[in-house]
């Protein structure tokens, strides 16, 4: 440690002192030592965002890295009522839709053309569903686009899939497998406390079926991300103890290739907009924000890649989470529908010219990854501009714009 590293340890709180000397020496922290760091004020504060920043580079160097991608978001129609969801819609309401499997593949086929290395497959799950409902979308984005990774399913909707078939998780992953899927996103976390998920969304997926499913997975080669939702009626505690379950569990997998803290969206979500519950919070505030995906670096020595997310916190929050421990700035997106349902503000897609300057303007080297984080280009000097980076964002549509198409109306089956 140099002399001015020494005289900020010595000048803050020397409990936070402690546990971030600790870090740095290679041990872990506990979960009470986790909680403490939130308690950090005032030069403290830095310290922490400071020990997460040498951290990162420890653990990955200066490169920071994006996927180029596709979110397609087939269905909003969904069976669960969760209060922090803007996006789902019952299936008697008119804005539900539906897009046709020959919808999908041709959404996945037009990122293709544009330099999409992957498209994201996620959506609510409408009731009387097909069994062979997502085996048959992967066939058929694979019959066409063979060499394009599919990103799909959360534990949520596998858990649903393998009711639906009347197979167990095991084996209903292991057909996704065989019909393409290639990793999953480690969605419907949120917080894996169950008492706290009974409030904010009950009848959804379980911590313990979360974790079965995702475990699961590992256990068959199939790599994961690992998310967490903070911001709207968590305790401190509960956050930690969640990156605590998700350290655990790569432990024992070594399954994940990123975590993704994702600040809670409020303006639209049924619990804050109706004020469902009186401790709701609009969101994570800012030195929040920060800490928060620092702690995450520091608990979480044994995932490489903390991924911040443009969509909730925009792209100068995004910049200064470089800062604080954060290395990778997710994909380009191209259609984000359940954000931007919530009222997230920061568009739809970021072109990779535009996260390639922002990466430079901090410092910092961009390259664009694949989604299990091989480098496919490090960018030293910034190329012509071509594919995604010229492309007409209009063209991709809006869920403003989706919910309202006549011809991809979800047609209620029980009607």
């Amino acid at each position: 440690m140099n002399a001015r590293m020494d005289a900020i340890f010595r000048e803050a709180d020397p409990l936070i002192s402690h546990i971030l000397d600790r870090a740095l020496s290679g041990h872990e922290i506990t979960i009470s030592d986790g909680i403490s760091l939130y308690s950090a004020r005032d030069t403290s504060i830095h310290l922490v965002g400071m020990v997460a920043n040498i951290l990162r580079y420890n653990r990955v160097g200066d490169v920071v890295t994006y996927v180029v991608n596709r979110n397609i978001n087939f269905t909003n129609v969904c069976i669960r009522q969760c209060g922090f969801c803007a996006f789902s819609r019952d299936f008697r309401e008119d804005e539900g839709y539906m897009l046709p499997v020959s919808e999908i593949v041709r959404r996945a086929a037009e990122a293709h053309r544009l330099g999409a290395t992957e498209v994201c497959i996620q959506a609510g799950l409408p009731p009387d569903m097909a069994p062979d409902t997502y085996e048959n979308i992967c066939r058929s984005i694979k019959a066409e686009l063979p060499d394009i990774h599919i990103h799909g399913f959360s534990p949520e909707e596998v858990l649903y899939g393998a009711q639906r078939s009347n197979i167990t998780i095991r084996e209903y992953l292991l057909r996704l497998r065989e019909a393409g899927v290639d990793t999953l996103p480690g969605t419907s976390a949120e917080i894996l406390d169950q008492k706290l998920r009974d409030k904010i969304s009950p009848g959804r997926i379980t911590v313990e079926s979360w974790k079965k499913v995702i475990e699961t997975a590992h256990s068959l080669g199939i790599r994961t991300t690992s998310t967490m939702m903070f911001g709207h009626m968590e305790t401190i505690g509960q956050r930690v103890r969640h990156m605590a379950l998700i350290r655990d569990i790569q432990r024992e997998t070594g399954g994940f290739t990123e975590f993704v803290p994702l600040d809670f969206i409020a303006q639209e979500a049924p619990m804050y907009k109706n004020r469902l519950h009186d401790s709701i919070k609009a969101g994570a505030g800012g030195v929040d924000v920060l800490l928060t995906h620092a702690i995450s670096r520091i608990m979480l020595h044994n995932i490489d890649n903390i991924q911040m997310s443009w969509v909730k916190e925009g792209g100068r929050m995004a910049q200064l989470l470089l800062l604080w421990g954060a290395n990778d700035f997710g994909g380009t997106l191209i259609n984000e529908s359940i954000s931007t349902s919530a009222g997230a503000g920061h568009g739809q897609l970021l072109r990779p010219s535009h996260i390639r300057k922002m990466i430079v303007d901090m410092g910092r080297i961009p390259a664009e990854r694949t989604t299990s984080y091989n480098i496919r280009r490090r960018f030293d000097k910034e190329p012509g501009q071509a594919g995604l980076d010229v492309a007409d964002p209009s063209e991709f549509g809006s869920y403003a714009e989706l919910i309202k198409i006549d011809r991809y109306r979800y047609k209620n089956p029980r009607s």
